[in-house]
């Protein structure tokens, strides 16, 4: 091929590389071709079978909002238009700047019940880069009459400060203007958020909601605080509950409309009523779903403003991104660090105005003073080096994450019109309807995660039994009696903790059958599993014969058994070395693999997608741990 076959050229310009131009274009079909040839070699379309006419359906996934996530996406779907930036509806970005020059709002989380303690925390905090500050006040957190203490030295005038009161948002807001004036602030140089949430208050402890702080709290805003907001939908309960990306923004533009309606019906016009209002969502380690829902919360949000009657620049939504309480483990919590790093920067990406890093051992107790410094420099690094925020929508424009959006917006709408259906989100918290869903969506998500198809790293998949656990003091207990809270990893942990309460760690015998290289894959992946139950395993090693696994068994003895090999090794050996071990005192024999036929005087089958946690649960038993 001659030179200038590479090149194109343009009139009156010079030659232009065409980095493609000597391959041939490839379609879709030979895509599909080569993905149903990976798919013959994996074993996941058998040998003989007929490749089904998608053969990249086999590849594909469903998230908890029944959206199915396909392998490949093209420009061939067709989609409502995003609009350009800081516009209408709004899915690229509140603002046409996005974060750009300054970066989103560093805004780090405080609720140290010792006020000198928080008090010094705060300061560490913001001599470390962080620009805004949240607060929870109240019951669980910093006493309303102490807030002063805790704000010492606190520039008002220079720092943001959102409160999470709870169900003292007027004492709270109340103590925050009396500490402002008297450090001299002006009113109208502050800036952040007052926190009125009766809607979550709901939500939280099941107690009945105050409409008068909201209406109180805007007021007042509208009135004498221009740099402030008043309220907080705050959609975490409803992540916290084990609910879906779909879910929890369902819920939140119910609390929106909720809050829209008794304000407007208080006298105040709908466009002040709308910037009253912040939105705070969970950012999890999913990070295209963490995108995706962002951006389609400012689009759903940006419908109902506008059928409200909303001038164009009142209907932009704005967001706070808060890492997932949910995902944070108490195993191997440094892995924590990694899950909160992918969520900081899909909350980046996706548009969040103010982002806060949960330290990464905020599951264990009060963060001690480098998992807060780690919480602020994720952040630091993500602006000052990475420059994330210098780039607007970086997702924008990719088929994925748009259809992942439009398909979280119609979801999330689908919801929201169920919940209005029920009587508004306050009638479908008192019924139970919302908590009903969401139950039902832990359950799903609990399934998923106990058959390790949502594996959690250093939990469920690769644990560490030789970590150290990390001690730290006690967190205060927080409001409770309406939505559940849980963590992904709570059924693991128990199993865990059970195990290592015992004065020796419980053991299990891999019963090897065969040369390491036939055994090796089941007895790692049978290690593996038991070790998230916090159970050890003694292995046979090598083996020839019965008599072999007999000896080494001699050694190791155990009610538990697991026989390793590969399938053919177990037609041969598996009835008459699983006969033996139990005539040599075995309780339970389990087999690591799915063989065409279980063999005789094996009780079980532990493989990949089997329920991790029932298998655990039973073998405590059998091990005699409580």
């Amino acid at each position: 091929m001659a030179p200038t076959d590479r090149l194109s050229t343009t009139s009156g310009s010079r030659p232009e590389l065409s980095l493609g131009g000597e391959f041939p274009r490839p379609t879709h079909g030979d895509w599909l071709e080569q993905v149903e040839k990976v798919l013959r070699r994996t074993g996941r379309i058998k040998e003989g079978e007929s490749a089904p006419e998608d053969p990249a359906a086999l590849l594909a996934t469903t998230t908890y909002d029944d959206i199915t996530l396909r392998p490949l996406y093209s420009a061939d779907a067709e989609l409502p238009a995003p609009g350009p930036p800081g516009f209408a509806p709004f899915v690229r970005g509140s603002l046409p700047q996005g974060s750009a020059p300054e970066g989103w709002d560093v805004r780090q989380a405080h609720g140290n019940p010792d006020a000198r303690a928080a008090n010094r925390e705060i300061l560490a905090d913001l001599d470390g880069g962080v620009s805004s500050l949240l607060l929870r006040v109240g019951e669980g957190g910093i006493a309303v009459a102490e807030l002063a203490d805790a704000l010492h030295d606190v520039h008002l005038d220079m720092i943001g400060v959102v409160l999470d009161p709870g169900e003292q948002a007027g004492a709270a807001a109340d103590a925050l203007l009396r500490l402002a004036a008297e450090q001299g602030v002006a009113p109208s140089a502050l800036r952040g958020n007052l926190g009125a949430d009766p809607l979550g208050v709901r939500a939280r402890t099941g107690r009945e909601p105050d409409p008068e702080q909201a209406v109180d709290a805007a007021r007042r805003c509208a009135r004498d605080l221009p740099g402030m907001r008043a309220i907080t939908v705050d959609a975490l309960p409803y992540h916290d509950a084990g609910g879906s990306e779909g879910e929890e923004l369902g819920a939140s533009l119910a609390a929106g409309v909720g809050y829209l309606r008794w304000l407007t019906e208080a006298g105040l016009d709908v466009d002040t009523a709308c910037g009253l209002l912040e939105f705070r969502y969970a950012a999890t380690a999913d990070q295209f779903l963490t995108i995706a829902k962002l951006r389609a919360a400012r689009r759903v949000w940006e419908q109902v403003t506008r059928r409200s009657g909303a001038a164009e620049p009142a209907r932009a939504q704005h967001q706070h991104a808060v890492t997932s309480s949910a995902m944070l483990t108490r195993r191997d919590p440094w892995v924590n660090m990694l899950r909160a790093t992918i969520a900081t920067f899909a909350a980046g990406v996706g548009g969040a105005q103010a982002v806060t890093v949960q330290p990464f051992d905020a599951a264990i107790g009060a963060p001690d003073e480098f998992s807060r410094r780690v919480a602020r420099n994720t952040q630091a690094l993500l602006l000052d080096e990475a420059h994330l925020a210098q780039v607007i929508d970086p997702a924008g424009g990719s088929w994925y994450v748009e259809r992942l959006t439009e398909e979280l917006a119609r979801s999330a709408w689908s919801w929201f019109q169920e919940i209005e259906r029920a009587g508004g989100l306050d009638a479908a918290l008192r019924s139970g309807l919302v908590a009903e869903r969401l139950a039902s969506t832990w359950q799903r998500r609990r399934s998923a995660i106990a058959r390790r198809t949502d594996p959690i790293t250093g939990v469920s998949e690769f644990p560490d039994l030789d970590e150290q656990p990390l001690r730290r003091r006690p967190l205060p207990e927080q409001p409770s009696g309406g939505l559940p809270r849980v963590r992904y990893a709570e059924d693991f942990e128990a199993l865990r903790d059970a195990a290592d309460a015992r004065s020796q760690r419980p053991e299990v015998f891999l019963a090897t059958l065969g040369p390491l290289a036939t055994y090796t894959a089941r007895a790692s992946f049978a290690r593996n599993l038991f070790a998230a139950g916090g159970l050890g395993a003694a292995e046979a090693g090598p083996t020839e014969s019965t008599a072999d696994v007999l000896a080494a068994y001699a050694e190791h003895r155990s009610p538990l058994v697991c026989l390793c090999s590969a399938d053919g090794v177990y037609a041969e050996r598996a009835a008459e070395t699983a006969k033996a071990l139990k005539e040599a005192g075995a309780t339970t024999v389990l087999l690591a693999g799915r063989p065409k036929q279980r063999p005789d005087d094996v009780d079980g089958l532990v493989y990949s997608g089997c329920d991790a946690v029932d298998v655990l649960r039973a073998a405590h038993r059998t091990l005699g741990v409580e």
